[in-house]
């Protein structure tokens, strides 16, 4: 099944009070480190949407197999990146079984996750393969094609979790170790490097 990837990377970290997407995991940007981890699962077509410090974004980016598309509405939310890159994967013309959506602020992120999500959606034929953490099921949330009209119908300030609400018949998950853990403030992000200096 050809199933894109589609990187929500548009937003500008307020809450950090500087660019999430740069802070420096072990030698590598986040940005840069998940985008790799999402390559080597073995997906082909990966969508990274930028907004906010896009030049420096994709400057990181640039040796890295991938698209960039901006989404000049970022502000008004993760809607608004969702339908920017999905309007990017529906116009390029290839036929995509599915959409494999990811935030860039999930640094224990693995390519096993990534690949089980996908077996996962091969196995069971289920129109949404997200992951499970925190007891709820949350991104990276892979969604059949059936799904791309009503992830174009979110409100610009919902993310891919209000489709998954809203539809729990569809839904299966698998687990995600780790996958609670997100860098949204400063002291988020000193807390994983002073007790997760092992990842590497």
């Amino acid at each position: 099944m050809n199933v894109a990837a589609l990187i929500l990377a548009a937003g500008s970290s307020s809450r950090m009070g500087r660019s999430k997407q740069m802070l420096d995991i072990h030698g590598e940007r986040l940005l840069e480190r998940t985008t790799k981890t999402v390559l080597a699962s073995g997906i082909r077509d990966v969508v990274v949407v930028l907004g906010a410090d896009k030049d420096v974004h994709r400057q990181i980016l640039a040796s890295l197999p991938v698209t960039t598309v901006e989404n000049d509405d970022w502000a008004k939310g993760m809607g608004s990146s969702i339908k920017c890159g999905l309007r990017h994967l529906t116009h390029v013309g290839t036929d995509y079984h599915g959409v494999l959506i990811f935030v860039c602020d999930q640094p224990l992120l693995t390519s096993e996750v990534i690949s089980t999500i996908l077996h996962t959606f091969r196995q069971t034929k289920k129109p949404i393969i997200a992951s499970a953490y925190s007891n709820v099921p949350g991104v990276p949330v892979l969604f059949e094609r059936s799904y791309f009209e009503k992830l174009m119908a979110l409100p610009d300030d919902h993310g891919a979790k209000k489709v998954i609400q809203q539809n729990p018949s569809d839904v299966v998950t698998v687990p995600f170790p780790g996958g609670e853990i997100d860098l949204d403030t400063m002291q988020d992000y000193d807390a994983f490097m002073q007790g997760r200096s092992e990842i590497s």
